[in-house]
């Protein structure tokens, strides 16, 4: 029975990150039509990479303290490098986005 509540869980995830990740993007009446996409890009690629370092750091966090609890130290490293990995990837995220916004501010 644990497990299922652990099913919905991932489920409900999965589907929280379906509807963030295809949202239409703004609209806008200003610049070249190919700028503004790849900014629209750029943005959209930033958001899944924080949203995969988000998961990775929060899959370290439970794979140290599963490591920790049961004495195993080479899980528990795993899970720190997981949680390097994943802030990696987030900063990486949030400068795509940036970016991406910065593109489209030069665009107008």
């Amino acid at each position: 029975m644990k497990a299922f509540s652990w099913i919905i869980a991932g489920v409900g995830v999965g589907i929280a990150a379906y509807v963030v990740l295809n949202q239409p993007g703004p609209q806008y009446a200003t610049g070249n039509d190919d700028v503004e996409e790849a900014a629209g890009r750029t943005t959209l690629w930033g958001s899944k990479q924080r949203l995969y370092g988000t998961g990775g750091d929060l899959a370290g966090k439970l794979k140290e303290g599963v490591g920790r609890i049961t004495g195993d130290n080479q899980l528990a490293d795993e899970g720190v490098a997981d949680q390097v990995v994943g802030a990696v990837k987030d900063t990486a995220g949030r400068v795509a986005q940036a970016a991406g916004q910065t593109i489209h501010d030069l665009n107008r």
